[in-house]
């Protein structure tokens, strides 16, 4: 701290020591500017009972003792002195009066050092102090900057230099301060041991732009062509501004991504990379990349950069959008419906960007929507018509995906039109094509023989299902001249359905009705009935021989000689009520 002083500490110290004991004071350390002079302010005593006529004194330099020939500065008696200082040095102070200053002119380098005084008041007594002056050869002025410059902060900045060259007074100016403020000049003030400075202050409020700003001061004396400069970089404490960072990121599936943040401020930043509060990386620098490797859909989000230290903090987000292509599509709605009721099936999938979403059903498209992640199928009185496969396609320009569902009505037995039946030669083969969801039961009845016969009786109706259609076909063998009247009934939950069958020409057999592997079957029982018949008319023809007599009726198994034909042989004699 600098502070005028009323009354000098050396001179209390003189007179402290007024009492007959050998003591000095000087200022441990005294400075000045090359090229100028210095006056080394020095007050001593001896002990009274000496009153000595006349006092001497001698100056050395960088030793107190004379036995080590040290540079002689200034000598009372002889005015003999080391070529160094010749013509440089003088007494400004009277010995007689205790008063040891001295005068250094034309300062150079090489007199920068220690300065010790020697009393002389003659024979022994003489006594050589052990205080002593540093002296400091300047060409540097000394800009003081507080420890700690924080932008926003008012500061001061004093310029410090020596004046203690009796002959020449500086002068002070500050440069590149513009923009900061203005000086105030103190002028000249007294330190604590009695030296002299000129000192110039600087009020500013420095921003974080002053950080490194080189200020100066410059010394000059006037008269002279004597110039000093001296710069000091302002160190200005300020908190991260994030000052480079990407824009929204844009990225495919797989592919390598590079984020980073870049943060100005001093000391330098903490940077801290962030998602949904998880820290992915961070270290002490002023920049920060976040590399991430084959990124997925679930990185795609917002990414977030913190900068801070011990001033304050700033944070910014980037986006990071994951492109890909859309997932499987999953379908949540109804997939069993009944004949007339609404059904709503809901299509979803995720994807980046956005899918166009389509719901067909064979090659038909029923709904579709752009850019959405979700399709809702409405139907809103389903009928059979609308049972079957459906696909729902999610593309965008990345890829494409589909899923399969199947919707099934359900609902009561159709018995077609095209249900008949058809003789040929002795042979009826009856017909009945049922479309019905869930499958129903199919049975043929014969209301003149009082016979019921259904799908479950193998050896007499051969069924076929192929989607919703379930195709039987009763097979009868026996006199095709008059037919019996042939009834086909289905049932299932939700109902059931008869009709009588129509008789269609022999011509009209029904191979395409039942698909390739009824006809294989319907073929081996059609050749089942021919070898059947064959052994047949064989046996009757030996009993007519061998058993009746001629003119006798043969016996009958149907009033009409009627047969189903698939009968084993050991049914053939078998009454009607037998298959009741």
């Amino acid at each position: 701290m600098i502070f005028l002083t009323a009354l000098p500490l050396f001179w209390m110290m003189i007179s402290a020591s007024r009492g007959g004991h050998w003591g000095a004071w000087m200022p441990s350390s005294i400075s000045a500017f090359e090229g100028t002079c210095v006056s080394i302010p020095c007050r001593f005593d001896f002990p009274d009972e000496l009153r000595p006529a006349v006092v001497h004194g001698v100056w050395y330099f960088n030793s107190p003792y004379p036995k080590n020939y040290p540079p002689v500065v200034f000598k009372s008696r002889t005015q003999v002195v080391h070529e160094s200082f010749q013509g440089r040095s003088r007494l400004l102070g009277a010995l007689g009066l205790r008063n040891c200053t001295l005068l250094l002119s034309n300062l150079s380098p090489e007199l920068g050092g220690k300065y010790y005084f020697r009393g002389d008041l003659g024979g022994y007594n003489q006594y050589t102090f052990s205080e002593h002056s540093v002296l400091d050869i300047i060409n540097t002025p000394n800009i003081m900057v507080p420890p700690e410059v924080v932008a926003g902060t008012e500061v001061e900045v004093s310029c410090m230099v020596p004046d203690n060259c009796p002959e020449m007074h500086p002068e002070l100016s500050w440069l590149g301060h513009e923009g900061l403020g203005e000086p105030a000049v103190l002028g000249r003030l007294r330190e604590d041991e009695g030296t002299w400075v000129q000192v110039s202050l600087l009020h500013f409020v420095p921003t974080r732009e002053a950080n490194g700003y080189r200020l100066g001061c410059q010394a000059s004396f006037p008269n002279t062509t004597l110039q000093f400069e001296g710069y000091a970089s302002l160190d200005v404490k300020y908190p991260p501004v994030i000052v480079e960072m990407n824009s929204s990121v844009e990225a495919i599936e797989g592919s390598h991504v590079s984020l980073l943040c870049g943060a100005d401020s001093n000391p330098p930043p903490l940077l801290t990379w962030m998602r949904d509060g998880t820290v992915l990386r961070e270290a002490v620098t002023e920049s920060l990349f976040l590399e991430l490797d084959e990124v997925t859909p679930a990185e795609d989000g917002v990414y977030a950069c913190l900068a801070e230290n011990a001033y304050g903090q700033d944070n910014r987000t980037v986006g990071l959008s994951v492109m890909y292509a859309p997932w499987k599509p999953t379908v949540n709605g109804t997939v069993v419906a009944v004949e007339g009721e609404t059904v709503s099936i809901l299509c979803s999938t995720q994807s980046n960007p956005d899918p166009i979403l389509t719901i067909f059903k064979e090659k038909q498209i029923l709904a579709t929507v752009i850019y959405e992640s979700e399709l809702q199928l409405e139907l809103p009185a389903v009928m059979p018509e609308d049972d079957g496969e459906y696909w729902c396609v999610a593309e965008n320009q990345y890829g494409q995906r589909a899923t399969a569902f199947n919707l099934s009505v359900e609902f009561a037995p159709v018995i077609l039109l095209e249900s008949h039946c058809a003789a040929a030669r002795d042979t009826v083969q009856c017909l009945c094509v049922v479309k019905a969801n869930p499958e129903p039961s199919v049975a043929f009845e014969l209301p003149s023989r009082n016979v019921t016969v259904n799908e479950t009786e193998r050896e007499f109706v051969y069924s076929e299902r192929s989607g919703l259609l379930l195709t039987s076909i009763l097979t009868l063998r026996g006199q095709a001249q008059a037919p019996p009247r042939v009834i086909c009934s289905s049932h299932n939950l939700y109902g059931t359905k008869s009709l009588e069958l129509p008789f269609q020409g022999a011509h009209r057999l029904m191979w395409a009705k039942i698909g390739p592997v009824g006809a294989v079957v319907a073929f081996a029982i059609l050749i089942a009935v021919v070898c059947y018949i064959t052994q047949t008319r064989r046996k009757k023809n030996v009993t007519e021989s061998a058993s009746f007599p001629a003119g006798d009726d043969p016996p009958v198994l149907f009033s009409s000689d009627f047969r189903i034909s698939g009968v084993p042989e050991k049914y053939e004699s078998r009454e009607l009520s037998t298959l009741e």
